[in-house]
């Protein structure tokens, strides 16, 4: 990669990093993994960039490589170590008038997200982005009917587990 590829990446990267610490937070559950995966998806988008076309839009791609290395991670994690949870033990200093009702439902929103499969959470993960069905498609590598059909399945799926 030459001094102007390598410019253009880390400007590219810096711009659309917030993409891939949502995919880090979805598929983690704690700081240090979040870091880890953070820096894993950041080495595999390095890589894969000298290939980028610039077919699709840089931030689409961004999706494409982070989702596909979130889940291929998740799953090779799958089989050896399970992960704990410290959500349960964290300590939180509350104001006065401190209204926890959005932090909760975000909790039971991202509780809910991981009960799901790889594919389902790339799913929410782009829908909740405002992604439309055509860019969910390019980005998943599935037509886009499929990605409709998968979302309302999903959709309901995620509804059953909210509101049992």
């Amino acid at each position: 990669m030459n001094t102007e590829q390598e410019h253009s990446f880390v400007e590219l990267l810096e711009k659309h990093q917030n993409i891939v610490h949502k995919v880090c937070r979805l598929y983690t559950n704690n700081y240090d993994a979040h870091n880890d995966l953070f820096q894993e998806i950041t080495i595999q988008l390095w890589r894969a960039y000298p290939k980028f076309r610039g077919d699709a839009k840089f931030s689409t791609w961004m999706y494409r490589v982070g989702l596909n290395t979130a889940i291929t991670l998740y799953r090779k994690s799958k089989r050896r170590v399970k992960t704990q949870d410290f959500e349960g033990v964290s300590f939180k200093i509350k104001a006065e008038d401190y209204d926890d009702t959005e932090e909760e439902q975000l909790k039971s929103l991202y509780k809910a997200i991981h009960q799901l499969n790889d594919i389902e959470k790339a799913l929410v993960f782009l829908y909740l982005e405002d992604k439309d069905y055509r860019e969910i498609s390019k980005t998943l590598g599935i037509s886009e009917v499929n990605a409709r059909v998968k979302m309302n399945r999903t959709k309901t799926k995620l509804r059953n587990i909210l509101n049992p």
